[in-house]
């Protein structure tokens, strides 16, 4: 018998309003599953299960009460811990940050508490959202539910794991070189970097510069949907938010239910590296085994990719100021208080001219104009979202693919930040297993401002995912992972320098 917690979330949200499943059931339901699995896997750091309990007998009150009822009434919330949630530690996985405690909700928590989510703690992350994989030294390794000695990737890791376990249905999630999708990979679950602009972000310090995007988190395309139909509102804090949304804010239904789609009438491209990304040879085949299984649903298939010329260098170098412009001061002031991911991007940052940094916006401009002649002739494009299997957390980075060097800690993400460069939306959805028998995962991308277009398309692709056993949605052995030892045990748990 299916557990609440396991309930997708659409699901869930139907038989509330149906008073056929009760907000206070559910919550109970989650927060045992957190208890009996989150040991073997350190998904959430901090957990608010008596005032999400609270909360939840509200809930139930309400839908007695016959109130109007909001689209997330009554669902568990994991929130990263990048991301502020009253009255919760924002830690931001730094040892400089054990007792920061959030005094307001960020803006996309206050707009999903508003329509009815309830927190139910906060979920793991790398230091600062730095890198790939979710380890730091204060929380420790958050551990793949599939293999807990594996990573989990980042920096979403932590909301990942909750909703592949089915601690939550839905969790938040950011996204600079693929901390949503990476993730979502990893664990086999679904995570939607949307076009810039479209979800606010009150906290971004460098607010024009938008290679980092908020997104949702969910087990398949219809609850992430749903989600994002509620992180839509305007907030002028946000200028690129300000301006899209200058019209009013853009039709949640439309979110929520994206129209069908007849895949028979797309053009798609395929590709295994963008032509730069080092992609392991082990990966590229699988994502030829897998698209070999669907590509036949489409109006025509080519393998081919939009022009990523300089991709690694624009990223790398914009990257850097992000990071320089938010982390200088921290570490200077803490050298030995913050991971080496933090110290080396700061260095970099440093080493940067002006000229530089004009030379990075210039070819990104470049670069994006080229994608826009691209998507002239081709619809969509689907591509692996990570060039690895899941490797052991221990492993800070891959510093090897293929036995050929990696030129950075995030080179192996080149997949993702592919994408980022271009600031187009793009949707991981799960695909199967990989030949090590690790979740699989591909990624749409749309074309810029078709977020809704590249929601409607993962949600058929992921139909007919879901109908070949090679390629639907790998589940998490919840029995094993009971009886696994508390990752906490294994060595090296808090050490990542």
């Amino acid at each position: 018998m299916t557990e609440p917690c396991d309930l997708p979330a659409v699901t869930a949200r139907a038989l509330i309003g149906e008073r056929k499943l009760s907000p206070v059931e559910l919550m109970d339901s989650c927060i045992r599953r957190i208890e009996e699995i989150d040991p073997a896997v350190n998904a959430v750091i901090a957990r608010s299960f008596e005032s999400a309990r609270a909360t939840a007998r509200e809930s139930e009150a309400a839908v007695m009460r016959s109130d109007a009822l909001g689209p997330l009434h009554g669902l568990p919330l994991g929130v990263k811990d990048l991301i502020d949630a009253k009255g919760l530690p924002t830690s931001f996985g730094s040892v400089l940050f054990t007792d920061n405690i959030a005094a307001e909700d960020e803006a996309i928590v206050a707009m999903l508490k508003r329509a009815g989510a309830i927190v139910i703690g906060k979920t793991n992350v790398p230091e600062w959202g730095a890198g790939g994989n979710t380890r730091n030294a204060l929380h420790g390794a958050t551990g793949n539910p599939f293999d807990p000695e594996r990573s989990a990737a980042g920096s979403s890791g932590g909301s990942a794991v909750a909703l592949a376990t089915g601690m939550v249905p839905i969790a938040t999630g950011s996204d600079t070189g693929g901390s949503v999708r990476n993730p979502a990979a990893f664990c086999g679950v679904v995570g939607f970097r949307p076009s810039p602009g479209l979800i606010a972000s009150n906290s971004r310090n460098m607010a024009w510069l938008q290679i980092s995007q908020l997104g949702p988190m969910a087990r398949n395309v219809s609850d992430a949907c749903l989600m994002l139909s509620c992180m839509l509102d305007r907030d002028a804090r946000d200028p690129l938010s300000a301006i899209l949304h200058a019209g009013g804010t853009p039709e949640r239904a439309t979110y929520r239910n994206p129209p069908r789609v007849d895949l028979a009438t797309l053009r798609i491209a395929a590709t295994s590296d963008f032509g730069f990304a080092p992609t392991e040879r082990a990966i590229a085949a699988t994502f030829e085994r897998k698209l070999a299984t669907f590509g036949s649903a489409f109006r025509s298939l080519e393998w081919t990719h939009p022009d990523c010329s300089h991709a690694d260098e624009v990223f790398r170098i914009l990257r850097a100021v992000a990071f320089l412009g938010r982390h200088r001061e921290l570490a200077e002031k803490y050298p030995d208080k913050v991971g080496p991911n933090i110290r080396d991007n700061v260095a970099e940052g440093l080493g940067y001219s002006a000229l530089d940094v004009a030379r990075a916006l210039s070819l990104q401009t470049a670069l994006y104009r080229s994608w826009q002649t691209f998507f002239g002739a081709h619809d969509f494009v689907i591509a692996p979202t990570v060039t690895i299997s899941p490797r052991p957390w221990s492993e800070l980075y891959p510093a090897m693919i293929d036995g050929t060097p990696t030129k950075s800690y995030f080179h192996w993400l080149a997949l993702a930040y592919a994408v980022t460069n271009a600031g187009h939306p793009v949707v991981a959805i799960p695909a199967g297993r990989d030949g090590a028998g690790l979740p699989f995962g591909i990624q749409i991308i749309g074309p810029r401002g078709g977020d809704v277009a590249t929601l409607a398309v993962a949600r058929e692709i992921e139909a007919l995912l879901a109908a070949n056993p090679e390629t639907a949605r790998p589940v998490p052995d919840l029995a094993w992972l009971r009886r696994q030892p508390p990752i906490s045990s294994r060595p090296g748990f808090l050490d990542f320098d």
